[in-house]
């Protein structure tokens, strides 16, 4: 199925950009040696097609996932082939004893970090949003400074998102605080980032959960008044090569806001998906109805929907990629936007994220409202609003 059509957009994001630079971008990878971090995930997995489709002296992946990694293998042996230079997966977590001992043997021109809890439905409780923490800011970290056991990076890339300008849930905000550890560490250190839409369909996505509702005949539920831009899983493979490989000292990507990337809510990519596959559509009052229709109505070709308005924690109305004190290049890129970070953070709050943090962990128990008031104290902007529902609570 065409994720592009989906979405309504008719031609690809970023091919003009690419082209003007494809034969540098196929220089630099057939040259260098690469560690994608998280490459077993949807992001992961286009960023390790990227390269590996351009012949890199050598490709190494790593996730925790063992299953997702044979089947990167799979897709590309079965796809592209073989490359002339080394490529090697590796079933262990970053940040652990093992990828220490795996940088103790290696050395990489190019780092790209796409480990990440990237649900707002993360947030629900307080020991998976812990973990969202330790996972997105200070494993980042970790992993970076590990890096540099043998040599210097040319570059280090870390995935953010959308969610960390003017954040409003957690997830978001601990990408933001992300970013601000890593504006530390750039004073030594080159690094990059990209912020980006939603990509289509992506593991774990609403999108990819209407693919799983149409296999198991199920209704399809989605929010009315959400709107979000999207951006193929191809597309978010070239915009994090593109910044891992072009982008300066803490340059953040973006997919510019142009008529080509257009806000899309869910409730119609899911009107748009199932007529698509030949179904007519059958709105419901509640999710009951829609559960007790779905069994009558799908063998006649009709599928039932429950579409509702949003009131789940953390939901934000609209989308943004940046705020108005940062610093923009709209010039260097067609269909892409830099943000030119120039400002260090305050080293006596990030000091104050981490020991308090730290000061949970050893004592061994802690509540979501505690996490809460540690990031309001460590970002003046996160403006939460926590209305006790959850997406878990969601159909």
């Amino acid at each position: 199925m065409n994720d592009s059509k989906l979405i309504n957009r008719k031609e690809k994001l970023f091919d003009k950009d690419l082209l003007k630079i494809e034969k540098s971008l196929n220089s630099i990878i057939k040259n260098s040696s690469f560690l994608v971090i998280g490459g077993a995930g949807s992001i992961g997995q286009a960023v390790t097609i990227e390269i590996f489709k351009r012949n890199p002296q050598s490709l190494h992946v790593i996730d925790i996932s063992e299953n997702n990694l044979v089947e990167l293998v799979r897709n590309l042996r079965s796809s592209l082939g073989y490359i002339s230079g080394e490529f090697k997966t590796f079933a262990i977590d970053c940040a652990s004893i093992h990828f220490e001992a795996l940088t103790r043997e290696y050395s990489y021109d190019y780092v790209f970090n796409l480990s990440a809890l990237k649900h707002v439905r993360s947030e629900k409780d307080p020991y998976t949003l812990m973990r969202l923490i330790e996972v997105n800011i200070f494993n980042t970290v970790k992993t970076l400074n590990l890096l540099n056991l043998k040599k210097p990076l040319k570059n280090f890339f870390s995935v953010s998102t959308d969610k960390a300008a003017n954040p409003v849930n957690m997830m978001g905000a601990s990408k933001k605080i992300m970013e601000n550890f890593l504006v530390k560490e750039s004073e030594e250190k080159n690094i990059s980032m990209a912020r980006f839409a939603n990509v289509a369909f992506s593991d774990g996505s609403l999108l990819h959960g209407f693919n799983q509702r149409i296999l198991k005949k199920q209704p399809i539920a989605a929010p009315r008044d959400v709107e979000r831009y999207f951006i193929t899983s191809q597309e978010s493979g070239e915009l994090c090569l593109l910044a891992g490989l072009f982008g300066e000292k803490m340059d953040i990507f973006f997919p510019k806001l142009e008529q080509s990337l257009h806000l899309q809510k869910f409730s119609e990519i899911a009107k748009n998906y199932l007529t698509s596959l030949g179904f007519s559509i059958k709105e419901c009052k509640s999710e009951e109805e829609a559960r007790e229709l779905s069994s009558k109505l799908i063998k006649k070709n009709i599928w039932p929907c429950y579409f509702f308005d949003s009131d789940t924690s953390g939901e934000k109305d609209f989308e943004e990629f940046f705020t108005s004190n940062e610093i923009l290049d709209l010039k260097r890129f067609k269909s892409i936007g830099i943000i030119k970070n120039q400002i260090i953070p305050n080293n006596d709050s990030l000091k104050f994220f981490k020991e308090e943090i730290d000061s949970l962990k050893q004592n061994g128990k802690w509540k979501k409202k505690d996490l809460l008031e540690i990031f309001k104290k460590t970002l003046p902007e996160f403006d939460h609003i926590e209305t006790g529902k959850d997406l878990d609570q969601k159909m």
